[in-house]
């Protein structure tokens, strides 16, 4: 670490100008009641213009009684804090760090805390004050880069005395943590600072990790639920016909040849403000996993395995919970892919909490859909573990209908009684539409369709609960299009009988009757659905199963539901889909969303964030 220390080096001791003799005269006169050398050593500690040597010479003084430093003289230390060490030279930057040290250690129940948030202060940029004709301005954030580097290095060194000479740091410092973090709607940059310097904090003091990750996403969360995919997809929609129009403006139209060839414009951030705020933190905390797992390019399994814990924690506490997080979540989608077994631990616990009647029921259904999008969507996940997953989820299934069956009451289509059923079955069709073709493609056609008429989803699909009728639109349509084609199980009388009744006479709270129909009676929704950062999205997209939309889907789509009812089945198309070579705009996903990931290109780095 380069720090300039000519400033001391150069300031002879003559010009050390200092008032009201050694401190430990002051103090003395002090507790005898005269207080007027305090008073001045206080405003000489306070003077902005304050230089190292004189610093210096306080702190060797006030460390040699330091002992004597209690209570009374709070407002002499809070001073003392207050002085500008960071960013000064290599001695007084030493000094400093052996004054807390000293300072803590004698008089850890009185001064702890206010050493630890006078340090944290430091994790965020500083704004310095400009006097400019008479006004205050606060200066803008814009710092050098290795200034900031080499400043937060000197605030983890502080942090890092005090943990040496006081143990129990780690008990004080999460209510600090939590005070001290910015208000979301700041500039990602001061955001970015202090998520970076937190989690930084964790890999000298491990102890605290899982509450550090547990507080950052919290925090991220709220940003993830204040910026909804249509938000984002509008912005971007605006920032690129802006962009187009000023490109057009820019260029001209005089050859027209070279603009048709020319690559069109892309934006390198998000321009949704909330969602880039959020970008520039999921990329934080993807740089962390990274760092944490791999060692020397190589996976440290032990570590792997202790962040995914920690992960989970967090995500069974404030993720899974959450409803219509759209990007938070893809921080354990990215540390499953960095090996196989992370990813089947994950799916396995989102089957035990399907499975588990006491967890409440939206939990439940959470959990499923958690399993159902991770399947579809995961590309590092292979076909064998998809099986394996789809026949767990058709006994469930096939097990709950017997269940229903046997229980001598008439089954009727309730979610409020059925909510987990439901949605395991549009799990179950989701990761269908996604994977059939990894199971039908070549020479697995054959096995692939013994397969998937083992499942006799026909059963599924005409029992009494008639759980087409409550899955999303696009699901729905998708399966029975995809199911018609290799001929598995003919949906449409189903559809055609549950549209009919689409349409239920409500009462309306302000009086009369009123005709509506919910287009997503589940609530439900896919949680890897397309990932809409940029600057982030470079690490998801290549782990990422975009939707491919085949000709033959397109084809079906286009055919109404009555078409389908009147046709027998017989009337089944033949041979193989076609793949597609591009992304369609209708997706099987949530309701409101129908935009795939956009091509990301992402802004470079911040050059202060160092491995961690």
């Amino acid at each position: 670490m380069e720090i300039d220390s000519r400033d001391f080096l150069n300031s002879p001791p003559v010009k050390t100008v200092r008032f009201g003799g050694s401190v430990s005269d002051i103090l003395a006169r002090h507790k005898k009641g005269d207080s007027s050398d305090y008073d001045l050593l206080k405003n000489q500690l306070a003077d902005p213009c304050i230089k190292d040597a004189q610093i210096i010479s306080w702190l060797q003084e006030i460390r040699s009684c330091v002992v004597q430093l209690n209570e009374d003289h709070e407002q002499l230390i809070y001073t003392v804090l207050r002085l500008p060490w960071v960013g000064r030279s290599q001695a007084v930057v030493e000094e400093y760090l052996a004054f807390l040290g000293n300072l803590v250690s004698a008089q850890t129940t009185v001064y702890l805390r206010v050493c630890l948030k006078m340090v944290v202060g430091h994790f965020i940029l500083m704004r310095v004050m400009v006097c400019v004709e008479g006004v205050n301005i606060s200066d803008s954030e814009d710092e050098d880069d290795t200034d900031l580097s080499r400043n937060f290095d000197q605030c983890h060194k502080a942090l890092q005395v005090i943990a040496r000479y006081v143990p129990s740091t780690s008990h004080f410092l999460m209510p600090i943590f939590q005070e001290k973090f910015p208000f979301i709607q700041k500039s990602s940059r001061t955001l970015e600072c202090y998520v970076h310097n937190l989690l930084r904090v964790t890999v000298y003091i491990p102890s605290i990790r899982r509450d550090v990750l547990d507080l950052i996403i919290g925090k991220m969360l709220q940003l993830d639920v204040s910026a909804s995919r249509s938000d984002i997809e509008d912005a971007e929609y605006i920032a690129m016909q802006n962009l187009q129009a000023h490109h057009q403006k820019e260029e001209g139209l005089f050859d027209m040849d070279e603009d048709l060839s020319a690559s069109p414009p892309t934006l390198a951030v998000t321009s949704h403000p909330v969602a880039e705020r959020l970008d520039t933190l999921m990329a934080v905390l993807m740089g962390y996993v990274k760092d944490i797992c791999y060692v020397n390019g190589c996976l440290h399994v032990e570590r792997t395995k202790d962040l995914y814990r920690d992960l989970l924690s967090v995500f069974d506490k404030l993720i899974l919970p959450t409803h219509a997080s759209c990007h938070v979540q893809y921080l354990l989608f990215y540390l499953c892919s960095f090996r196989l077994a992370l990813a089947e631990s994950f799916l396995d616990h989102l089957w035990k909490i399907l499975q588990n009647p006491s967890q409440p029921a939206v939990l439940r259904q959470a959990a499923v859909g958690y399993l159902g999008s991770f399947l579809a969507r995961a590309k590092f996940i292979p076909v064998l573990t998809v099986r394996a997953c789809l026949d767990l989820l058709i006994s469930w299934i096939h097990g709950y209908i017997d269940s229903q069956n046997s229980s001598g009451k008439q089954a009727c289509c309730d979610v409020s009684l059925h909510g987990p059923f439901y949605s395991t079955c549009q799990a179950l069709f989701y990761v269908l539409i996604f994977r059939h073709r990894a199971m039908l493609d070549g020479h697995m056609k054959k096995e692939g369709l013994e397969y998937l008429q083992s499942f006799n989803l026909e059963r599924v699909v005409m029992c009494q609960l008639n759980p087409l009728k409550l899955c999303l639109p696009a699901v729905t349509t998708m399966f029975a299009a995809i199911t018609r084609k290799y001929q598995i199980v003919f949906c449409y009388n189903v559809i055609e009988r549950n549209k009919r009744h689409m349409l239920p006479v409500v009462r309306s709270s302000t009086g009369g009757d009123c005709v509506t129909a919910k287009t997503n009676p589940l609530d439900s929704f896919f949680p890897f659905d397309p990932y809409l950062l940029k600057r982030s999205g470079q690490v998801i997209e290549p782990l990422y199963q975009v939707w491919e939309e085949s000709a033959d889907a397109e084809l079906f789509l286009s055919k109404t539901v009555q078409q389908g009812s009147k046709e027998d089945d017989d009337d089944f198309l033949c041979g193989e889909m076609a793949k597609g070579d591009s992304i369609v705009g209708m997706t099987p996903s949530s309701y409101d969303s129908n935009l795939c990931s956009p091509s990301s290109v992402g802004s470079p780095p911040i050059t202060f964030q160092k491995t961690f």
